[in-house]
C-alpha cells in the first residue's frame, strides 16, 4: 500500500517553515513511517520468518514490495508530476480514485502471482491482509477522509506482533506518535487517525486469518 493519504484541508502540513515548536518531529515521523516506506521492509521481514533463508526472504520480500509499494509509489510520483492529482500524498479526496485503483490492480496483480508461483503461506496471508486493508479504506475514501499512515503503521504492528512476538505490540507507542504527527500537522483529525487504525488491524486480521 503506498503513500496515499490525506487531511480534513488542503495542506499536507509539510510545506514552508515549521511553524509551532512540534512541527519538524511531526514531518520527520510521517515521512519516515510513511505508508511507502512501512510497506517496502514489512513483506522483507515477514518473508524471512517465512522462509529462514536470505535468497527466499529477499525474493519474495522484494517482489511484495515492489507491487506493493515501489510501482505504486513510482506510478503516484510520476501522476503528481504531470499535473494529475496534487502531490504524492494525494491531499484532494475527489482525486483519489485513480491512484487507489492503481494501487488495487498492482497489489492483486502481485498476489496472483504469490498464489501462482507457489509462495510462503505466510507471504499470500500477508498480501492478502495489506489487500483487504486497501479496500475497506477506498471504500470509505469514497465519501470520508481516513489517515492511510494510521491504517498501515496499526496493520504493521499487528502483524509483526503475531508473526515473530506479541512484545512487538510495543511498536503500538511508535504507532500512536504517528498518529499523533498526523493530526499535529492538520493533516487529519482524531476521529480519522483512530478510524484508519482500527481498519489496519481489523481488515488486516480479517484478511491474514481467511489465509492462515
Amino acid at each position: 500500500m503506498a503513500d496515499i493519504d490525506v487531511g480534513p484541508g488542503e495542506s499536507t502540513g509539510l510545506e514552508g517553515e515549521a511553524r509551532r515548536p512540534g512541527d519538524v518531529l511531526a514531518r520527520v515521523l510521517t515521512e519516515v513511517f510513511s505508508p511507502a516506506v512501512i510497506v517496502l521492509l514489512l513483506p522483507i521481514a515477514v518473508a524471512w520468518r517465512a522462509t529462514h533463508s536470505p535468497g527466499p526472504a529477499l525474493g519474495w520480500g522484494v517482489f511484495v514490495a515492489f507491487t506493493s509499494s515501489v510501482l505504486p509509489m513510482a506510478g503516484i510520483v510520476a501522476g503528481s508530476r504531470l499535473g494529475w492529482w496534487d502531490g504524492h500524498h494525494v491531499r484532494d479526496r475527489e482525486g483519489r480514485l485513480v491512484p487507489f485503483v492503481l494501487l488495487i490492480v498492482l497489489s492483486s496483480l502481485g498476489l496472483a502471482v504469490l498464489v501462482l508461483a507457489g509462495a510462503p503461506r505466510l507471504m499470500v496471508a500477508l498480501d492478502v491482509a495489506m489487500l483487504s486493508a486497501l479496500l475497506v479504506v477506498g471504500l470509505i475514501t469514497v465519501w470520508w477522509k481516513v489517515s492511510v499512515h494510521a491504517a498501515v503503521a496499526a496493520g504493521a504492528t499487528a502483524i509483526l506482533a503475531v508473526v515473530f512476538s506479541p512484545w512487538l505490540l510495543l511498536l503500538w507507542v511508535l504507532t500512536a506518535a504517528v498518529g499523533w504527527s498526523r493530526v499535529r500537522l492538520g493533516d487529519h483529525t482524531p476521529a480519522q487517525v483512530a478510524v484508519g487504525a482500527v481498519i489496519g488491524v481489523a481488515a488486516g486480521a480479517v484478511g491474514y486469518l481467511a489465509v492462515m
